[in-house]
């Protein structure tokens, strides 16, 4: 608790930044579980983190200005950056659906990424450093950003569909909306049941379930990751073939992206060819969601291979 003190009121401004960041979704995170349950919450938990994703992006601005780069060089600046892409994309699906369930279950990995970058990595990780020299590249801004950009949406989107696994666990899940949620198929679902009803003399409204409404919320997001991992994956050929002579060079980290990549394209795979929606669909997000974590954490603290930032075994 003494550390915290002495980090929080620390003379960095850009470690500060971080701190109330992390203060900002701390805050957050109970009041999103609450509510769940039934308190009207939803607003505050969306101000705050529209708040932790103010602080981050000054943070990272400052961050540039100070070091003279983009700030995604090292292990501390990646995770505040897909904090920041995390919160990003949550206030983006929360506009589109304003749910607690979306807060509740979204605001935890950003809370994570913030604390364990402030808390749990040494000082000398946190720390600006010059660019090594196969870094000092217009490159750096095109394959990273858009990399943990795609790392962002991905998990915002597979920890979705763990809610939906959560929701209806034990129900028979049919999913009438489109994978889009939205459009024509959409549209014609409604009516069709709308009609169905009143050809039964019946009438009841056409209503979408928490899951039905993950699901779809979920698939958009992990579409857009999945396309960003893909212009990532391309952009990081290049520029290995510029740095390095080599196009692929099955570095671990980039044997884990492509895992991470195929899984994913199995997750459209299904869902388009095949129908795949609900439990089935999910289970394979969560698959690519611990496949992320192993190559973004797992690789870079091993300090193994060329993109690794290193820390077990670091001298």
């Amino acid at each position: 608790m003494v550390n915290f003190f002495l980090k929080f009121f620390s003379f960095d401004p850009v470690v500060l930044l971080g701190f109330i960041a992390f203060l900002s979704l701390l805050i957050a995170l109970p009041i999103s579980f609450w509510s769940v349950v039934g308190s009207r919450n939803s607003s505050k938990v969306r101000f705050l983190v529209a708040i932790a994703n103010l602080v981050l992006t000054s943070q990272l601005i400052l961050r540039w200005l100070q070091s003279g780069h983009f700030p995604i060089s090292n292990l501390y600046e990646s995770l505040c950056f897909l904090t920041w892409g995390t919160t990003l994309t949550q206030l983006f699906i929360e506009r589109a659906w304003s749910s607690s369930l979306v807060s509740a279950v979204a605001t935890p990995i950003s809370l994570l990424s913030i604390g364990f970058a402030s808390f749990v990595l040494p000082e000398n990780l946190q720390s600006s450093a010059p660019l090594v020299p196969a870094l000092r590249s217009s490159w750096l801004i095109m394959h990273v950003s858009v990399i943990m950009c795609s790392y962002a949406a991905l998990l915002v989107g597979s920890i979705l569909s763990f809610g939906v696994l959560i929701v209806d666990w034990k129900k028979q899940f049919n999913i009438r909306n489109s994978s889009f949620g939205s459009g024509e198929f959409r549209q014609s679902s409604e009516l069709y049941l709308q009609n169905k009803y009143e050809n039964l003399n019946l009438i009841k409204p056409v209503e979408f379930t928490n899951a039905e409404q993950l699901d779809s919320l979920s698939y958009r997001s992990i579409t857009a990751g999945f396309l960003l991992l893909t212009v990532g994956l391309i952009s990081g050929a290049v520029w290995a073939n510029e740095a390095w002579g080599s196009w692929w060079s099955w570095d671990p980290k980039e044997t884990w992206a492509l895992i991470c990549w195929l899984i994913y394209a199995a997750y459209l795979h299904t869902r388009l060819t095949r129908g795949w929606q609900g439990k089935k669909p999910a289970l394979l997000a969560m698959a690519g969601f611990f496949v992320i974590i192993v190559c973004y954490i797992g690789v870079n603290l091993l300090g193994v291979g060329l993109h690794s930032y290193g820390w077990f075994f670091e001298a």
